[in-house]
């Protein structure tokens, strides 16, 4: 038997008895997961500088080493995700409606997990606790599969999760990491229906397309982040500065940076050599249209048909339009639906906006870094999902829930 099916059977079994756990046995085994993480930080650490050293030995750019980049900060975060989804509301057996038919028949609709969850991910390893935390607190198993760039990390960090589970009265089983990181192993994931009931991809558009055109086990889709900020002609001078640099540099090599900036142009030539400015402070390299580098001749010029990439880097492409109709129209061709701003004085543009952009995160005078599963509440998050079914924008506790009606009787029949 292969790995992959070994480990879906695994956690299919281990579904069951997670089903039936208590909100206090999830809750005490995400406290040993948390305790277990600050014990064995050390070891983290180094198991991390193997997948560090091995990428920049492979050439591996410097904003994917960054996601992949363990530090005692980004170790005590994690830990405190975990703490914070235990202090989360249980949404297991939550009713979620209620029917008294006139025959006496009473029909609930309840909150249950969904079964057996399947995670692939690239790069980030704290998406190992994220999802194992997650998947545990809704009664899920989770199968995970990083990438070889992360190996040791992953490896590491499921070991801890393991020892925590094993002090727990939950089953070891419940958290499953594919230590064969083979594009074999991911295909053959990609078809496990009989033990998986939803696989979630968290990567770059490659994976995700791979993901969504070869499996049959059902996905949800998350989204690569093309996100753009618009500046409206209204907008405040510092509060547009502000807001950009922080969406363009506080974390560039995360999805919910800015990749694009849009500007209106009489807003640009008041205020766009005071934006920039603070872009080059950043070290941001900036690429323009001919409309932009009319106001600052040492912008690059931008490739006309690139402005789809996802730089998640220090590189920010700037577009000039005459009004909020001409930014509408770019988002709408260009975004990827994941997060999207505008900053403006303009009430009724701000609704226009709201209304009019198809995204998961619609911002209003804020910085689209805020799509976060922690920032929104969530303690942590599976990913962002940009479909429009079953769950989008962050996935927290109840986007890894589904639900089943129990219909209670006194024998009536039909």
């Amino acid at each position: 038997m292969s790995e992959i099916r070994r480990k879906g059977q695994a956690a299919k079994e281990a579904s069951v008895a997670l089903n039936i756990a208590t909100a206090d046995q999830k809750n005490e085994a995400l406290q040993l997961i948390a305790s277990q993480l600050l014990e064995e930080q050390q070891e983290l650490l180094a198991e991390n500088k193997k997948d560090i050293d091995e990428g920049r030995d492979k050439g591996i750019e410097s904003a994917v080493l960054d996601r992949i980049l363990l530090t005692p900060e980004r170790i005590e975060a994690m830990a405190e995700g975990v703490r914070l989804v235990v202090d989360l509301k249980d949404p297991i057996g939550e009713t979620l409606e209620e029917i008294e038919k006139e025959n006496g028949l009473h029909i609930a609709r309840k909150r249950v997990p969904i079964g057996v969850i399947a995670m692939i991910y690239e790069a980030r390893p704290n998406v190992t606790i994220d999802a194992a935390s997650l998947a545990l607190k809704t009664g899920n198993a989770v199968i995970l599969r990083g990438s070889s760039s992360a190996k040791h990390s992953n490896l590491a960090l499921w070991r801890v999760i393991q020892r925590g589970l094993a002090k727990s009265s939950l089953p070891v089983d419940s958290v499953q990491l594919i230590e064969d990181t083979s594009r074999e192993t991911a295909k053959e994931l990609f078809t496990l229906n009989e033990y998986v009931d939803v696989l979630i991809p968290r990567g770059g558009a490659k994976l995700i397309q791979t993901v969504i055109r070869e499996s049959t086990v059902p996905v949800i889709e998350t989204g690569a982040g093309n996100c753009h900020i618009f500046i409206d002609q209204s907008a405040d001078k510092q509060m547009a500065i502000n807001i950009v640099v922080n969406a363009k540099t506080h974390r560039p090599s995360v999805c919910n940076a800015i990749e694009t900036v849009i500007i209106d142009e009489q807003w640009l030539n008041e205020y766009g050599d005071a934006l920039f400015a603070e872009l080059r402070k950043k070290n941001v390299r900036l690429l323009g249209d001919s409309a932009v580098q009319q106001i600052d001749g040492s912008i690059e010029s931008v490739d006309a048909t690139d402005w789809t990439s996802e730089f998640l880097d220090l590189t920010l492409r700037v577009k000039s339009v005459k009004n909020i109709e001409q930014a509408l129209d770019h988002i709408k061709q260009f975004s990827t639906k994941h997060s999207e701003g505008i900053i403006t004085q303009s009430d009724e543009h701000a609704e226009r906006f709201f209304n009019s952009v198809d995204a998961a995160a619609v911002y209003v005078n804020a910085s689209t870094r805020f799509t976060d599963g922690f920032e929104f509440g969530y303690g942590a998050e599976m990913g962002i999902s940009t479909q429009k079914l079953h769950a989008r924008g962050p996935m927290g506790l109840e986007a890894l829930t589904s639900s089943k009606f129990v219909i209670k009787g006194t024998g009536q029949i039909r």
